[in-house]
């Protein structure tokens, strides 16, 4: 968090023509100072370590710790979701805060940052309720003037560990994302299909299709993952059925759909071009051995692409890790849950504060 508690500048820095404030320009400086003088130490050139910088990226360089948001005894940050919008990284996450009464109650929150660094204070835009319980937000998307953002109802009104039979999935609609209209149910199975006779379902994912305009996708969890059609994210009907985890999140890359989803631990991957026939590309767990936070579970990868933003050139991958397991009675569900970063060229070689790993 910023110690301004704004996650912006304060009214006594001064910022630079490209946007970047005296005092971030003399920390990026005490940075590349101390690292280099590492890298000296390790018998890495200058030049060597000027082109390593270049490659992560100007945002990237000055983070110092794959930890974003840090979990701790009565707070889980979860199932992060991201866009970047107007120079501001937005995130969306799951917070679930164990309160005065002793009952952990499921939010969805956002925050913004300019440098994936200084973050303003969370804000929560659902309601207080344990027939509710709303999380997980998918992922943000622009439809027309306006934005949209999905995410799901848990309810948990008697202290159950997991959602109930009633658990649905929903949009919101803002203009600015920051403030948000009403939950509206996502009916995925069909306009004839009631809500009652739904099932449980949690986990959406909105996606425009690569090849036709106008055309949405919805993936969510459901027996595994599954895919209902819209063109105007109101009427919807079922396509189709994946066999994987839970959490997907899907983008295209070289004309093929990338689905990041979530196996009982670590990121598994699957691509295809029609969304019916996919390949599996095997399971990523980034630094998860070497990250004590991240010791129970790691799972519910974001990946908002950016390779084609000058200022970023990544694909960054959000996610949440698990200080204990979920069945541990420490915690590791509502709290001790906290949001990491990676990011990639490729979406197969991915690197953090510290590591990299390839898949």
């Amino acid at each position: 968090m910023s110690k301004d508690g704004a996650g912006g500048i304060n009214s006594t820095e001064q910022q630079g023509s490209r946007g970047y404030s005296r005092r971030e320009v003399l920390r990026c400086a005490t940075a590349v100072a101390s690292s280099f003088a590492l890298s000296d130490a390790n018998g890495l050139s200058f030049t060597r370590f000027v082109a390593a910088a270049a490659k992560r990226g100007p945002v990237l360089s000055l983070l110092t710790s794959p930890v974003l948001f840090q979990g701790d005894a009565r707070t889980a940050y979860r199932d992060p979701a991201a866009t970047f919008h107007a120079g501001w990284f937005y995130l969306y996450f799951t917070l679930i805060k164990t309160e005065d009464d002793s009952i952990a109650y499921s939010y969805v929150a956002w925050t913004k940052s300019r440098d994936l660094q200084h973050w303003s204070p969370p804000k929560i835009i659902t309601s207080r309720d344990k027939t509710l319980d709303f999380g997980s937000p998918g992922d943000v998307v622009r439809v027309n003037d306006h934005w949209v953002i999905c995410l799901q109802t848990y309810p948990r009104p008697y202290g159950e560990k997991y959602g109930n039979g009633d658990s649905r999935i929903w949009i919101m609609r803002s203009e600015d994302l920051e403030h948000w209209d009403a939950p509206e149910l996502l009916a995925v199975k069909g306009p004839s299909i009631p809500k009652e006779a739904m099932g449980r379902m949690i986990d959406p994912y909105l996606l425009r299709d690569k090849d036709v305009p106008g055309k949405w996708w919805c993936f969510y969890k459901q027996n595994g993952i599954n895919i209902s059609s819209s063109t105007d994210l109101q009427t919807w009907k079922p396509f189709g059925h994946i066999d994987a985890g839970e959490n997907p999140c899907v983008i295209v890359d070289h004309n093929e759909y990338v689905l990041f989803h979530s196996p009982p631990n670590g990121i598994g991957v699957k691509r295809s071009s029609d969304l019916s026939h996919w390949r599996d590309e095997g399971v990523i767990t980034l630094g998860q051995n070497e990250w004590v936070w991240a010791h129970g579970r790691l799972t519910a990868a974001f990946v908002l692409d950016l390779r084609s933003d000058p200022g970023v050139g990544k694909a960054l991958m959000f996610f949440h890790g698990s200080q204990y397991p979920e069945t541990d009675p420490r915690g590791g569900f509502d709290n001790f849950a906290s949001i990491g970063i990676a990011w990639s060229p490729d979406l197969h070689t991915w690197s953090w504060p510290g590591g990299s790993s390839h898949m």
